[in-house]
């Protein structure tokens, strides 16, 4: 079928056509992404050096952090670019290699959302078996397993996709290049891919999102019947703003994913798109890690170690 493809590049129309926006956007991503960056680079190294993180909950975070960084690399950096020169064309390579990777690590990330829930809802409702339960070879069996499942999962379609003619036209209303709208592009019969795409994506979402429900309302029903009030606030504001976040990524992707696909592709869309992919990822670290007083313990040393042998 790539016999037939005449299309050698797309052009991406971005998120908006307005040059005052545009550097806006440029500004707003340039601060993202440097904060995704320090975010990340922030936990991956802490957790590394110091002892006292050498624990399931920040190999999980760790992991997390790795997964984000490479996640936003995939399409910022470019988005940026096209921003930056206002040259908005993708090769078709380029595009479908932009595509595989998004979805690929975009699969990921949902399954290690299902992973660091469960991790706490261990850690919090049975704590007594937390050590063993979750053990150090079982942690690295289900962070290689949201790896492979993720692959399993996403790669067939993806390739798919790949494979698919492409006559024109090759214009793209979005940022990135979305399987949903090359989809739209193609100078054949997409149905079966769709509906494929379809499955995949309500096992990945809803089913990765009930997992993370019941393993958070178990925490939440625990944490009610802690005795001491001033335990109960700290709990609750530690819990409350992981749901905040999780509530925004899974509502954001639900909407943009499971539903029909508009024709032509949606500013909308791209609001959305750039909710899930850029303004959770730029809070994760932040929420999840950096919030913690182990962590900002572990930072401190650090620095005054750094201050004290300059």
């Amino acid at each position: 079928s790539m016999n037939h493809t005449t299309v050698e590049e797309f052009l991406l129309l971005g998120l908006t056509n307005s040059r005052h926006l545009e550097i806006i956007l440029f500004l707003f991503l340039v601060i993202a992404y440097f904060l995704i960056l320090l975010g990340n680079i922030t936990v991956i190294s802490i957790t590394l050096v110091n002892r006292f993180l050498q624990t399931p909950m920040y190999f999980f975070l760790r992991n997390f952090a790795i997964l984000e960084i490479t996640f936003t690399s995939t399409f910022i950096p470019s988005t940026l670019y096209s921003l930056l020169t206002e040259r908005k064309i993708i090769s078709l390579p380029g595009c479908f290699l932009q595509m595989l990777l998004f979805f690929y690590l975009g699969t990921c990330t949902f399954f290690h959302v299902a992973t660091m829930s469960f991790d706490r809802y261990v850690a919090i409702c049975s704590p007594l078996h937390y050590t063993t339960i979750m053990n150090s070879r079982f942690c690295l069996r289900l962070v290689l397993a949201c790896w492979a499942v993720s692959f399993l999962l996403m790669f067939p379609p993806t390739i798919m996709i790949v494979q698919l003619p492409f006559c024109g036209p090759n214009v793209m209303n979005h940022f990135y290049c979305d399987a949903s709208l090359l989809l739209q592009l193609s100078c054949t019969d997409t149905g079966f891919i769709e509906g494929l795409m379809l499955i995949m994506l309500i096992i990945i979402i809803p089913g990765t999102l009930i997992v993370t429900a019941v393993s958070y309302g178990c925490i939440i029903v625990t944490i009610l019947h802690i005795p001491s009030s001033t335990g109960r606030k700290k709990a609750f504001s530690t819990c409350s703003s992981h749901l905040m976040v999780v509530m925004i990524f899974y509502s954001t992707c639900i909407y943009r994913y499971i539903r029909p696909a508009q024709r032509g592709g949606q500013d909308s869309d791209k609001v959305l798109s750039c909710f899930f992919s850029v303004v959770t990822q730029m809070l994760n670290p932040y929420i999840y890690s950096l919030r913690n007083d182990q962590v900002k313990q572990a930072i401190k040393e650090c620095m005054l170690k750094a201050f004290s042998s300059s």
